[in-house]
């Protein structure tokens, strides 16, 4: 009798570790199926497509001289640390910015210049709400208005523009 139970727990064993290696096969072909579909680029654009596009981003960059060049981006040398008032409290925001702009003619001239571009941002920082802040729409508020201040400031100094955009690169506010 100690025979016969010996032999069926050997074939549920069995029987379980077909099962198991069953299972896992199913799920890996699963996954790969799965990870190949939603990897893969399932629509390839016409050709007609890619044509139009193509000429929409001639024509873009035909219509705007400002960018000429590739884009090239200068970081500021410090984050902007201050204190804003909210309605509750007061809070304390850090700023890290870099700049975009094209050509490295036009990169020697903001490096020079980084000084009166800190003055001009931290002058639009100053004017910040932290109510406003929390919000995205906040965010791209303040830095539109950093980039018209930066603007203004470099077609002061230099008679051109210059800075395309003004890219936050760290928002921390506590």
């Amino acid at each position: 009798m100690a025979e016969e139970e010996l032999k069926m727990e050997e074939g549920g064993k069995k029987r379980k570790m077909i099962i198991i290696i069953v299972v896992a096969l199913v799920l890996l072909v699963g996954g790969g199926a799965a990870a190949f579909f939603l990897l893969s680029d399932s629509e390839e654009a016409p050709a007609d497509t890619l044509n139009a596009e193509t000429q929409s981003v001639e024509t873009t960059t035909a219509s705007a001289p400002s960018q000429t060049g590739s884009a090239l981006y200068v970081a500021m040398p410090r984050p902007f640390v201050f204190n804003v008032p909210g309605s509750s409290r007061d809070r304390l925001v850090e700023i890290k910015v870099q700049l975009m702009l094209r050509g490295s003619d036009n990169e020697e001239q903001i490096k020079m210049h980084i000084p009166s571009i800190e003055g001009a941002l931290l002058r639009v920082f100053s004017t910040a709400n932290a109510d406003d802040l929390v919000t995205e729409a906040g965010k791209t508020a303040i830095r539109d208005s950093a980039l018209k201040e930066v603007q203004k400031k470099m077609q002061e100094i230099t008679g051109k523009q210059l800075v395309e955009e003004v890219l936050f690169t760290g928002f921390v506010m506590q």
